[in-house]
C-alpha cells in the first residue's frame, strides 16, 4: 500500500520562492550577457541556463516525488533521490510533529509524523502522509508493538 505526501500551501510557496531566487541568480547574468553586451559568451549562457534547469529540477523532484510504501517487512520512504527502508521491527514510536526544519525529513507539509526507529540516520524520520490516520492504522497492522503518541 502506498501513501502520497501531503502538501501545504506554505511549503509550495517556499519552494517557488527559492526557485525564483535561484532563477534570479542564474538567469540574470544570462539576460545581461544576451542584451547588454556586444559579443555574448554563448558557452557561459548555456552553462548558466543548464545549471538553473538542473537545480530547479532537483528541487522540484525532491519536493513532489514523495511517497511512503508499505512492503512485507519494511516501510519504504522515498523523496526524490533520498530513500529509506525502515524495518517494522526497528520502529519504536510514532508521534505527530510540526518541527519540519530539523532532522531527517522527507515531507512537504507541517502536518507531519515523526517515526522513531533503531539505526535511524538522525534518530527518526519525519514524514507527512496525506491520510495520516489511515497511515497509522496500516503501520499498526504491520507492527503492533509500536507506541503511537496522539
Amino acid at each position: 500500500m502506498t501513501f502520497n505526501s501531503k502538501r501545504d500551501r506554505t511549503f509550495i510557496t517556499l519552494i517557488i520562492f527559492a526557485i525564483g531566487i535561484i532563477a534570479l541568480a542564474t538567469l540574470w547574468p544570462v539576460v545581461y550577457e544576451l542584451f547588454f553586451t556586444e559579443a555574448p559568451d554563448y558557452v557561459a549562457i548555456i552553462i548558466l541556463f543548464v545549471l538553473f534547469i538542473l537545480i530547479a529540477g532537483f528541487m522540484l523532484w525532491i519536493t513532489f516525488d514523495i511517497e511512503y510504501t508499505f512492503h512485507t517487512d519494511y516501510l519504504y520512504v522515498r523523496g526524490g533521490l533520498f530513500r529509506s527502508k525502515i524495518p517494522y521491527k526497528d520502529i519504536t514510536k510514532v508521534n505527530p510533529t510540526s518541527q519540519i526544519l530539523v532532522g531527517y525529513r522527507i515531507l512537504s507539509s507541517k502536518d507531519a509524523l515523526e517515526i522513531h526507529y533503531k539505526q535511524a540516520f538522525m534518530g527518526s524520520v519525519i514524514i507527512s502522509p496525506l491520510e495520516k490516520e489511515d497511515f497509522i492504522k496500516v503501520l499498526l497492522e504491520k507492527a503492533p508493538h509500536i507506541h503511537v503518541v496522539k
